[in-house]
């Protein structure tokens, strides 16, 4: 059974972005949309029989009907190939009011054949062409839904997560204890773990994050844990194999230097409880590339030239660029910004250049 997992796609975020005059949509619309395009395609192509994605489809709790559209069409192409996709809800999912439909209700409405909400912590069993496959779906956990209670009306924020996470884990412990172990099973949740490392995420959080221990989602009866919420990819565990796929695009220089694409798993359905997974992959997308260019100049230089020389030196074609250039004062007159933003024509996107000017200090 060949499973493909990923996450954090974010459709919506439109920075460093400018509008294309033909279609009157975010340039950053388009590269987000192009790496979905590049996983639809090679599920397509691979022989993936289920397409497991772990929460956050969008920016926005209200997403655009123009947003909606697009990422149905991804999952709509999947759905017509016979690749079913389970689709967790993710905090950027999540209305405000629990009563209101989230992001992904449109599917369970108009009843998408091979697609599934995980929109509650439970087991769901999905049929797929190489067997059935059980998946434990733990979504993004909603706070407001334990404030209610009068046992936590007078905790702080942090006395609630800490009780959040004792009954979460449990509630995983008695999911995982019921698995029929003739069948594969995976855990699919939208989470953070303590042992994670981040990249820029934060700037996307929507409130403080429970933090869940990595034993709590490393069961040993799983053949494989899907993790998002995370943009950094890593594998946090291989016994068994507990992974964040990371997002797709970068969302901002913070995430400049990681890698972004989606995983690969394989299971041998023939294999005892725990042990099936055989092979496990991560696959590079082309996502639009961020490129920091630091600049110093010494008192005897000329920044516009040593400005020229650093952007001669490096690959700034279709990326989005930010300079950053270090001088003293003397010689901050002598920087011609118009002479730099030209060497940079064939950027995708260029910030404003950012100005270190190291001033002297007077004692008065």
């Amino acid at each position: 059974m060949r499973i493909l997992h990923f996450s954090d796609l974010h459709i919506g975020v439109e920075n460093y972005g400018r509008t294309d005059p033909d279609t009157g949509l975010s340039s950053r619309l388009a590269d987000f949309l192009a790496t979905l395009d590049e996983v639809v395609e090679f599920a397509l192509d691979n022989a993936v029989d289920i397409v497991l994605f772990a929460g956050d489809a969008y920016k926005s709790r209200d997403p655009s009907q123009t947003h909606q559209r697009e990422f149905a069409k991804r999952i709509a192409r999947l759905s017509q190939a016979g690749v079913p996709s389970f689709l967790l809800l993710g905090n950027h999912d999540l209305p405000h009011i629990a009563s209101r439909a989230t992001a992904l209700d449109i599917f369970h409405t108009l009843s998408v054949p091979g697609v599934t909400i995980g929109a509650r912590l439970d087991t769901y069993v999905v049929q797929t062409r190489s067997g059935p496959l059980q998946v434990i779906a733990l979504p993004w956990i909603r706070r407001s839904d334990f404030l209610a209670r009068e046992d936590t009306r007078n905790l702080t924020i942090d006395q609630i997560n800490e009780q959040l996470q004792e009954r979460v884990t449990g509630l995983l412990a008695r999911q995982t204890q019921a698995l029929d172990p003739t069948i594969p099973a995976v855990l699919i949740a939208h989470v953070t773990v303590s042992s994670a490392r981040t990249s820029s995420e934060q700037s996307m959080l929507l409130g403080r994050d429970p933090v869940f221990m990595p034993s709590t989602v490393a069961q040993a009866s799983l053949d494989y844990a899907a993790l998002g919420h995370i943009h950094k990819h890593q594998v946090l565990s291989q016994y068994p194999h507990v992974a964040y796929s990371g997002s797709l695009e970068r969302i901002d220089f913070g995430e400049e230097n990681d890698d972004k694409g989606f995983c690969l798993i394989d299971l041998d359905t023939s294999r005892p409880q725990g042990q099936r997974l055989t092979d496990f992959t991560f696959h590079h997308v082309k996502a639009r590339p961020f490129l920091t260019i630091e600049v110093k100049v010494a008192a005897d230089e000329d920044p516009t030239e040593e400005a020229l020389k650093a952007i001669a030196s490096r690959h700034v074609a279709g990326s989005i660029v930010r300079v950053k250039i270090t001088m003293p004062q003397e010689v901050e007159a002598r920087l011609r910004e118009d002479e730099v933003r030209n060497a940079l024509a064939s950027a995708q996107f260029v910030t404003p250049i950012l100005r270190d000017v190291q001033r002297e200090h007077r004692t008065r």
